[in-house]
């Protein structure tokens, strides 16, 4: 156990969610307390007449009945159970088991007459076990059981078998408790790096979708002018008829993702960013969403009806659609068509976008990635991922690309449909 871990075991840990498992174990502790209290008293009851010095033993168990529902509250959970009320706890544990040998009549104490506190010394060590593991669990049922012997019939039996019981239940209970903190520190560590891997790919998705992209089209135009300087020196200079649209139009976007990228930075929302992306507002018909992809080369094809999903999910999966066409007006040529087709059943929507393009060969999309184009990992399977949908790709040489992009309905099975 490392040093963060062994500072957590001491201070108690919780589970992400706010859960902690070892919560119910201190509430037990709590109520067996309680419950030993009570069995002390009737025991005492039972045969305070029998004993040499009765009252005594009443102060000492109305002591003990004060601070057992004094410190109810405290045992309710390892942060409240402190080392001082663990430390108090222990003094009366050990005073009470003391006073026995000198209250108690010695032909009771040799045949075994339990102690004033009888089993609510248990309850000392299980507090101990609870705040710091098994080896605090066997230091205090040492410290009770040498008071045992030294205090109220020697190293009788009787003694050696309920300090054993006593010992074994302590360390057997801190143990517990350990593993339970030691699994909560692990799925905690797990479930930070499940968010920050989450974060990451978010974040990335929007770099792809507009940062990139924007420096993909200013290569393209500088690639374009360094093969044509003649053309490319008029046109910056204002002689080619569109030449300052386009620097505009680039000027344009590379604004928008410089203060896109800033407010992803500062956590703020992105300008441009429409509701449905961030999550919020009401159900979404996801044509709309997809009619700006269709022009002269996209044809889309949707039920009459509106097809109406969460506004974060039909916002996740028109971005998703968008990525698909980019890449085929990037890669399937300027000829290239492309066909979106929008099926909703019951259980899914699934979108599929088609192109008559050249294709690409099996393990393109693996070369991809590793030289860091995370248009479909990311853009496409990363945020189906995140809606719980699917994402499946079919290409080869010369027959184009067809995505299918699939969204469960929330509250359906999804998997019963692909079976």
């Amino acid at each position: 156990m490392t040093d963060g871990e062994r500072t957590g075991a001491v201070g108690g840990a919780v589970a992400a969610g706010g859960m902690s498992v070892e919560l119910p174990l201190w509430k037990a502790i709590s109520y067996f307390r309680v419950l030993a209290l009570c069995y002390a008293l009737l025991r005492y009851l039972n045969s305070y007449l029998d004993f040499l010095h009765p009252v005594a033993g009443w102060i000492f168990l109305g002591t003990l009945t004060l601070w057992t529902l004094a410190s109810t509250r405290a045992f309710a959970g390892p942060q409240r159970c402190t080392w001082y009320v663990l430390g108090t706890d222990l003094t009366l544990a050990v005073t009470g088991i003391v006073m026995s040998g000198l209250t108690d009549d010695p032909v009771r104490i040799s045949h075994g007459a339990p102690t004033l506190p009888t089993i609510w010394a248990a309850g000392t060590v299980l507090g101990f076990a609870g705040k710091g593991g098994w080896r605090w669990a066997a230091a205090a049922g040492t410290v009770i059981g040498v008071a045992n012997i030294l205090g109220h019939g020697g190293p009788t039996g009787d003694n050696i078998h309920n300090i054993m019981l006593l010992m074994v239940a302590g360390c057997a209970i801190g143990y517990v408790i350990e593993l339970a903190r030691a699994s909560e520190a692990t799925l905690t560590r797990a479930l930070q790096v499940e968010a920050a891997t989450r974060e990451r790919e978010r974040l990335s998705r929007d770099i792809h979708d507009g940062v990139l992209q924007v420096l993909a089209l200013v290569q393209r135009h500088g690639a374009e002018l360094t093969a044509r300087p003649a053309e490319g020196a008029a046109a910056a200079a204002g002689g080619r008829p569109g030449g300052d649209a386009d620097f505009a139009e680039l000027g344009r976007l590379a604004g928008e993702q410089e203060r896109a990228l800033r407010a992803l930075m500062t956590g703020g929302p992105i300008p441009g960013q429409r509701p449905q992306e961030c999550g919020a507002g009401e159900p979404q018909d996801l044509t709309a969403l997809l009619r700006p992809y269709a022009d002269e080369r996209i044809t889309l094809s949707a039920p009459g009806g509106p097809v109406l999903l969460p506004a974060g999910a039909a916002g996740e999966l028109a971005a998703a659609v968008g990525a698909a066409v980019d890449n085929v007006r990037r890669h399937a040529g300027e000829r290239a068509r492309a066909w979106i087709l929008v099926e909703d059943e019951p259980q899914a929507v699934t979108v599929s976008i088609r192109d008559d393009g050249p294709g690409f060969a099996p393990g393109r999309l693996g070369e991809a990635e590793r030289a860091g184009r995370l248009g479909v990992s990311q853009s496409i399977r990363g945020r189906l991922l995140d809606l719980g949908g699917t994402a499946e790709l079919y290409s080869a040489p010369g027959e184009g690309v067809e995505v299918e992009l699939r969204v469960p309905r929330k509250g359906s099975d999804d998997r019963s449909a692909d079976d």
